[in-house]
């Protein structure tokens, strides 16, 4: 690509942009853990989120995005972990919607779940990592970001933390605006609700992720 680096970044902002935007499992986690944790865990979650993204863009550079593209057995292996994790997040989102329905303080307000930011942290960038297609996706666009007489892998990585920067500020954005509807998302039934759509989402996605050829 004959353009400055610069040039290069802004064009890939602004592609990257559209895939951090559009609601997935990293935006129903966020959700989550700023309903049941609070702001700065949702805004943490988007932090794992980031990071996730970068360590993608290192991987791409070094070609591992290449390898997933390339080789069917690479894609499937990582598709099925990836599925997996999934399901399980769903699994114990679900389970955490079920205990919460099963008490017996009818719709009192919930207090915020315990959990260390570290958790937060972790779950966001696993969530990012577990989805082969972000890798196929940096893997297909990143090479056609990247300039000429640049080195690929410090490019991609460059690359891969602008779109990081994109996540952290969008998935913060969409933190602060759940938890000022905290008042109402604090209720036993709204909680319920978030974690078994939430729990859902993973799910789907986790079984979408499984079956495809």
């Amino acid at each position: 690509m004959n353009v400055s680096v610069l040039q290069a970044l802004v064009s890939f902002a602004l592609v990257s942009a559209l895939l951090v935007v559009m609601p997935g499992v990293d935006t129903a986690l966020v959700i989550r853990n700023t309903v049941a944790r609070g702001r700065l865990h949702g805004f943490i979650t988007g932090v794992g989120v980031g990071v996730g993204a970068v360590m993608w863009g290192a991987a791409i550079a070094v070609g591992v995005g290449a390898l997933l593209a390339a080789s069917e057995t690479a894609y499937t292996v990582f598709r099925i972990v990836g599925a997996a994790y999934m399901v399980w997040l769903g699994i114990g989102l679900w389970r955490s919607a079920r205990a919460i329905g099963a008490a017996k303080e009818g719709d009192a307000d919930l207090e915020p779940e315990a959990a260390s930011l570290w958790r937060s942290f972790g779950r966001g960038m696993l969530n990012n990592l577990a989805n082969p297609k972000v890798g196929v996706f940096y893997g297909a666009t990143i090479p056609q970001f990247i300039p000429e007489g640049v080195s690929p892998a410090l490019m991609g990585t460059a690359l891969a933390a602008v779109n990081a920067v994109e996540a952290v500020i969008w998935y913060g954005l969409i933190s602060l605006g759940a938890h000022g509807l905290r008042t109402w998302m604090r209720r036993r039934s709204v909680r319920r609700n978030v974690d078994a759509t939430a729990g859902t989402v993973m799910i789907a996605f986790g079984i979408a992720m499984a079956v495809q050829s």
